[in-house]
């Protein structure tokens, strides 16, 4: 028998599954990757009676690898607040699934553990750019405006290194990101005690200064679209630009398109933040689309596709 534990490489899984481990500690092998790795259970050989906790990643992209698994005698354990699809009714599946948009994995497993690790889940819902509900899941925590500024910065920082075409392009792998704060209960003694957090930080901030200085293709009241080119800081940056400007104008879409170096686009898009709806929808129409309701994105957006999905970004929120 053997464990896995397998995550999306973003703030919310990374969190999440440092919950879990904080709570019930096991030595496992750590599947992961960039943010848009998503396509993860199928990595895994599967034997009977191994045991795999999921987190953050898709249950409709992961469907082949789940179906499989469970078949070869698996258990798994299934954490996630993307579209799902169909969930598997079987002895040997927990699903802890909600696709709500004001909810991230982290918060999932908050309330699967009864806040045992409550600061962590307001780690992730800053890095995943739920605002309100990182500030909702804090009030009993009675943290101040500096702590709370502070643990907003580390949930961004821990986002943004998630961010790029490989790993190549990351400041840490994923999974030695998780291994460095897989020690700290408490996020604030990470943030003073790793260098790492000053690191991510510091390169954060120069990489959005880059796209800061971009103008967007297209810009009215509705809706923005902004094209960063292929370089490995629009890879890394463009999650949190696409944060940056939901937070600046929150009756307004967002489009952050990054060119690829094959050709096409990465896309992410923002739906306003006022009305959390349409992205997942909105970019499950192209292939290799998904997402959630207030957040989405298209992993390889061809050239020639282009012109359709500006005129179906335009139209689904104008």
């Amino acid at each position: 028998m053997k464990f896995y534990d397998i995550f999306n490489g973003d703030a919310d899984g990374i969190c999440a599954l440092h919950q879990l481990r904080l709570t019930e500690p096991r030595a496992a092998e750590l599947v992961t990757g960039v943010k848009r790795d998503i396509v993860l259970v199928e990595r895994v050989d599967v034997q009977s009676g191994d045991v795999l906790t999921v987190l953050d990643v898709s249950l409709r992209s992961n469907a082949t690898g789940v179906q499989r698994a469970l078949e070869r005698g698996a258990r798994l354990q299934y954490f996630d607040h993307h579209a799902a699809g169909d969930i598997p009714r079987h002895a040997q599946f927990e699903a802890h699934i909600d696709t709500a948009p004001d909810v991230c994995t982290s918060l999932l497993v908050d309330r699967h553990l009864a806040g045992k690790h409550r600061l962590w889940a307001v780690v992730a819902a800053f890095g995943d750019n739920l605002v309100e509900s990182a500030m909702l899941a804090a009030q009993p925590l009675q943290l101040d405006h500096t702590e709370l500024a502070r643990l907003h910065e580390l949930g961004e920082a821990i986002n943004y290194n998630a961010y790029g075409e490989t790993v190549d392009d990351l400041h840490y792998h994923p999974a030695d990101l998780y291994r460095a704060i897989a020690s700290y209960q408490d996020p604030r003694h990470f943030i003073v005690d790793e260098p790492v957090f000053e690191v991510l930080k510091q390169a954060g901030k120069e990489d959005l200064a880059r796209a800061e200085d971009l103008a967007p293709e297209f810009s009215n009241d509705a809706a923005a679209l902004y094209v960063l080119p292929d370089a490995a800081w629009s890879r890394r940056v463009n999650g949190v630009f696409g944060n940056r400007l939901a937070q600046a104008a929150p009756g307004r879409a967002h489009a952050v398109l990054v060119t690829r170096p094959a050709g096409g686009y990465v896309v992410s898009v923002r739906a306003p933040r006022n009305k959390p709806q349409g992205a997942e929808a909105l970019c499950s129409a192209f292939a290799t689309g998904g997402g959630r309701q207030g957040a989405a994105g298209i992993n390889h957006l061809p050239t020639d596709e282009l012109p359709r999905f500006i005129a179906a970004f335009r139209n689904a929120y104008k």
